[in-house]
């Protein structure tokens, strides 16, 4: 059996070391502060988008909190999935990473990415049945806690 605490023998080191060098050498560098900053801006530029449609929706069309919050998750979830369809957004999120799929963003480029794929198959193979390929999970264990936890509170209220 390979015993794992062994020492490599010298041959076997000159090997590690030259294949540690190459992999340092062809490895791209992270360019951590620059990628962070850009996730920071782009998930904070989505988030006061989002803001400002609650504002216009409280302000401008009348509605409650509630209404506009609702208002406002919706045009998220349009705006990212046209952008999607169209292609744009998967430059934003290759130029922003992780800050672009700010949760309901990326819930919607989740969910419009498989179907564009296969929209090649047609409408019910294809981009129905692709539709929710990822959302699909995310939704049954999202009705399925709050069974259990509405079962929870039928018997313990608090």
């Amino acid at each position: 059996m390979f015993d794992k605490n062994a020492k490599p023998s010298p041959e076997r080191q000159k090997q590690l070391d030259r294949y540690s060098k190459l992999v340092d050498a062809l490895s791209p560098k992270s360019e951590m502060v620059k990628c962070l900053l850009r996730a920071f801006w782009v998930g904070g530029a989505i988030c006061l988008l989002g803001q400002c449609f609650i504002e216009i929706g409280r302000t401008y069309l009348d509605m409650t909190n509630a209404a506009a919050s609702t208002f406002a998750s919706t045009l998220l979830v349009f705006l990212t999935a046209l952008l999607t369809g169209l292609g744009v957004f998967d430059k934003i999120g290759q130029y922003a990473g992780a800050g672009a799929f700010v949760p309901i963003s990326g819930f919607a480029n989740a969910m419009v990415s498989p179907a564009m794929e296969f929209r090649r198959e047609g409408l019910v193979l294809g981009l129905g049945a692709k539709l929710f390929t990822i959302a699909g999970p995310v939704l049954v264990w999202g009705v399925s806690a709050s069974v259990v936890v509405g079962i929870i509170y039928a018997f313990f209220p608090w």
